[in-house]
């Protein structure tokens, strides 16, 4: 009887074929896609994250005032028998303010906008409920309109009375009321005589107004005018018996026409202000965020206000004469202020600083990427091993079945590429980097060639499973090289810099797969020795799982490296970005308390003394300290040497102890006895590179003073904030000589080059101390006030900041789903060996528990120095790359920040990878009690 056999047909062997490379294809397709992606979007994302930078940077750096600020002084209206109530101020300046703004370049697409017209008149002096008072009469083309006003209106524009209103802060302060006639008397502004009556009160903090409404709107832009004029929210108080002779200083708003009618009563030139404020989009900034464009736009800005001049009133030079017309009323020409250009620069600087983090992010996802397809065609190799070695027995070349691999996954590799290219082109800004691309998704095609070919050329093919001669001699080779490479990179690095167009550096993308291969050859050469004392020491135990399983660890070293550089990788780049993150924030802190030296700091404190008693009495102020700074150039006073520039900085020691008990200054000086009672003549100081006993003499307008060194200055004092708003305002000097206030009466308080006023207090009146002193601007004659709240919010919304956490925090979770891929991949590459491993013990009666401990000690040592070797090359990797990575750009103050490392992210990555191995460990412990002894163990094998 002939027995039938059911043959399958060809079409079902080669379909059977395909449905097995369907993970290896569609793997292959998606590592294309999202590396094709990363390098072609590359430029374009550092281009878009340079100009969202800068739009915040530019945003941050106008809350105070506009960007660029133009005025002019003008006169009253020439005709003598002109009515002033007739000429409307505003109709007046509008073709003004017309000119300027159409001056503005076309380069910059709309983005510098006209933001404001201000005319501001002297106080003038009245009387309210609440004593007298010094009122300045305002007019804002940006003041809110009726919807901001919770009674009342504001004042018309037509009319023959002074019509004021004022903030329900001002009313309530000053007891005022509807339709109450205030006497206006002469002040700062003479020849005045006038009665103001109150029409309106506004509200300030957005009560009232009704969400959607165009007022309302307009509500919300007043927001700047109230930080910008802080007393038109709210009055200041004198303290009792001032100089002024005042009760209270306030602000309130008037129309134009009650400022050309007091103005032609006074007979005084009045100084008009326009505002520009810079607004790009993200799309404009970043063509201006490079260093060419940054240099376009500091011409630009440069050019704009020369232009608005000629414009105005045509090439006229400014010697003090009204030759230009505003309306009826003679002008001088336009005067400029602006801050812009000094953002840029330290911008530039900054972003510098910046596209290195993130140039380094987006290259270890690269490398992460191109090792992740790596261990995918190693896997792939492997699977199709037997059937290639076949095929070379049967006559096939080595380099024939490397092309037909590539001609094989060539559709999976091409469709990848188009999905990159896509997801890239989706993108705004610029073109995508289709090189940069084309060169990746090449580079990954050719990755699953090459290693078929390696595995199946005639040496591998001859050499079999034996040992290949000079091994131990070419590895060392290449570990030599590779260690040497890593240094050449980081030392080129470290000498030139990075690259300054936009897009990825490519030496800087090349350092992190160094770095990586140097820390994996170290770490292959040394964490199997450890592990073979383990494996001694667990020899006298008894039990056999944890001496084969430790064994086979260091054995199986070499092999690991590929799983290892995955993970030191990715764990050196997240932990470095952590390390920087975190760095840049208690960086940020370190300069704002650097900067403001307590919890306020009034900087010009000797040239408004009156201003420093007011701020000394405002709600909340526990402790005030005055701090003074001198330049000196002292010589030894026994051998008449040079002792070096130096800074002589006074401080009223015991205050300070007492405000800030753990301040190094204050140590020193309560130490040295500086501030007990003084003793003999002189000046008691602490002086750096001196002696106690040391005697110095300065010269000080031919007057001869000796300096006594009490002790040497603690290095500790230099970083001491309290110092730091005197010396932030002075060039650094080689020296520094600390003493006492009351040592230094002899010398005159116009003498010191800078001062300032500490305010400590752990709830001060913010609001009150701004009304005094308003936000540094284009007029310092007041002096600036520094409040470490306001600071420490600055730094903590510094767009930067934001946009390089958020772009390494979006490479680095790619990275890690690459290496948890590839991780995946690399113990589904070693799963047989094990599996033949742990067949063998269990036909000589391993039990279940101890096959996962098996394979969780097994694993654990490559585990265990990823983490170590990942974590030292992250927190390493800004000492490394040195001059290259400095970030005290972003952080100023008088040294490098203090490294923070995040500890919690690090602490994370390594508790997700050893959950990761635990999981694995069970998933191949549930297989393989579910797989027969069978499947794995054959006849002849003996590769183990």
């Amino acid at each position: 009887m002939k027995v039938r056999r059911s043959v399958r047909p060809l079409r079902w062997v080669a379909v059977r074929e395909v449905r097995a490379d369907v993970p290896l294809l569609v793997c292959l397709a998606v590592l294309v896609a999202l590396l094709t992606a990363v390098a072609a979007a590359g430029p374009g994302l550092l281009d878009r994250l340079a100009g969202r930078a800068l739009a915040s940077r530019l945003e941050q750096e106008q809350q105070v005032e506009p960007g660029i600020l133009f005025s002019a002084r003008f006169e009253p209206a020439d005709s003598a028998d002109a009515d002033a109530w007739a000429s409307d101020l505003a109709e007046d300046l509008l073709p003004v303010t017309e000119v300027i703004a159409n001056a503005a370049p076309d380069a910059l697409n709309g983005g510098l906008v006209h933001d404001s017209t201000r005319v501001e008149l002297p106080f003038l002096r009245t009387v309210v409920g609440a004593g007298e008072a010094g009122l300045g009469l305002v007019y804002a083309s940006d003041a809110p309109g009726r919807g901001a006003y919770v009674e009342g209106r504001p004042p018309a524009r037509s009319g023959k009375r002074v019509e004021i209103a004022v903030s329900t802060r001002t009313r309530d302060a000053l007891k005022l009321r509807l339709g109450q006639k205030l006497p206006l008397s002469p002040g700062a502004l003479e020849n005045v005589q006038a009665t103001a009556v109150v029409v309106g009160f506004f509200t300030t903090d957005g009560a009232g107004t009704k969400s959607g409404d165009a007022k309302a709107a307009s509500a919300e832009g007043g927001d700047r005018l109230w930080h910008e004029v802080p007393l038109l929210a709210g009055p200041s108080r004198f303290p009792p018996r001032s100089a002024a002779g005042l009760d209270w200083e306030a602000r309130a708003l008037v129309a134009p026409g009650a400022v050309t009618a007091l103005q032609a009563q006074a007979g005084a030139v009045l100084t008009v202000t326009w505002g520009m404020r810079l607004d790009l989009d993200e799309g404009t900034a970043a063509r201006f965020a490079g260093d060419q464009g940054q240099g376009e736009l500091q011409r630009l800005l440069v050019r704009y206000p020369d232009d608005a001049r000629s414009v105005f009133c045509g090439d006229i030079a400014d010697f003090g004469g009204m030759f230009c017309e505003i309306g009826p009323h003679p002008a001088s020409t336009l005067q400029h202020s602006t801050h812009l250009p000094d953002a840029l620069t330290d911008f530039g600087r900054q972003w510098r600083q910046g596209r290195v983090v993130i140039s380094f992010a987006l290259a270890s996802l690269l490398v992460v990427g191109l090792l992740a397809a790596a261990v995918t065609a190693l896997l792939a190799v492997r699977r199709s091993l037997d059937a290639h070695r076949l095929q070379r027995a049967r006559g096939a070349s080595a380099t024939g079945l490397a092309l037909a691999r590539a001609v094989h996954t060539a559709p999976a590799v091409l469709l990848g590429l188009v999905a990159g290219i896509a997801a890239a082109r989706s993108l705004p800004g610029p073109s995508p980097a289709y090189v940069q691309a084309l060169l990746v998704a090449g580079l990954v095609w050719l990755l699953l060639p090459a290693l078929t070919w390696h595995a199946l050329r005639d040496r591998s093919a001859r050499t079999g499973g034996r040992p290949v001669p000079f091994a131990a001699g070419r590895r060392l080779t290449a570990e030599a090289v590779v260690l040497l490479l890593a240094v050449a990179g980081v030392v080129a690095l470290r000498t030139r810099g990075t690259a300054a167009e936009a897009g990825p550096d490519p030496l800087l993308a090349a350092v992190p797969a160094l770095l990586g291969l140097a820390t994996v050859a170290v770490l292959v050469r040394c964490y199997p020795l450890p592990v073979r004392i383990l494996a001694r020491m667990s020899a006298r135990r008894r039990g056999v799982v944890a001496l084969i399983a430790l064994s086979r660890a260091a054995k199986e070293a070499p092999a690991r490296a590929l799983a290892l550089l995955v993970l030191v990788v990715t764990l050196a780049g997240a932990v470095f970005g952590g390390f920087v993150a975190g760095t840049l924030a208690e960086g940020r802190r370190e300069a704002a308390g650097w900067q403001v030296g307590a919890d306020a700091s009034y900087l010009g404190a000797q040239r408004s003394p009156a201003v420093a008693e007011r701020l000394a009495q405002v709600r909340g102020v526990r402790e005030t300290v005055s701090v003074r700074q001198l330049r000196v150039d002292p010589t030894s006073a026994t051998s008449g040497n040079r002792y070096g520039i130096a800074s002589l900085v006074g401080i009223d020691g015991a205050r300070l102890r007492a405000a800030a008990p753990h301040s190094p200054a204050a140590r020193a000086l309560d130490a040295a006895g500086l501030t007990g009672p003084r003793s003999g003549t002189g000046i008691r100081v602490l002086a750096t590179g001196a002696r106690a006993g040391d005697r110095l003499t300065v010269t000080l307008h031919g007057r001869k003073m000796d300096l006594r060194v009490a002790g040497p200055l603690p290095d500790d004092v230099l970083q001491d904030p309290a110092l730091g708003p005197v010396r932030g305002t002075t060039p650094s000097r080689e020296r520094l000589l600390l003493a006492d206030n009351r040592d230094l009466t002899a010398i005159g308080a116009s003498d010191y080059e800078g001062s300032s006023l500490l305010l400590y207090g752990p709830h001060l009146d913010v609001q009150t101390l701004r009304s005094l002193v308003p936000r540094a601007g284009h007029d310092t004659a007041v002096g600036e006030l520094r409040i470490r709240s306001e600071e420490e919010a600055d730094a903590a919304a510094d767009g930067m900041i934001s946009v390089l956490r958020a772009a390494h925090t979006t490479c680095t979770a790619l990275a890690v789903l690459l290496a948890l891929l590839a991780l995946i991949l690399e113990l589904l590459l070693s799963a047989e060996a094990r599996g033949r491993t742990t067949a063998y013990l269990r036909t000589l009666g391993l039990g279940g528990r101890a096959t996962s401990g098996l394979h969780l000690l097994q694993l654990l040592p490559m585990v265990v120095a990823a983490v170590a070797g990942g974590t030292a090359l992250g927190l390493t990797l800004p000492a490394l790359l040195g001059p290259a990575l400095d970030l005290r750009e972003f952080t100023g103050g008088p040294a490098a920040p203090t490294p923070h490392p995040d500890l919690l992210l690090t602490a994370a990555l390594g508790a997700g990878l050893g959950m990761l191995v635990v999981v694995a460990v069970g998933v191949e412990t549930w297989i393989g009690r579910r797989r027969g002894l069978g499947a794995v163990l054959r006849l002849g094998r003996n590769g183990d």
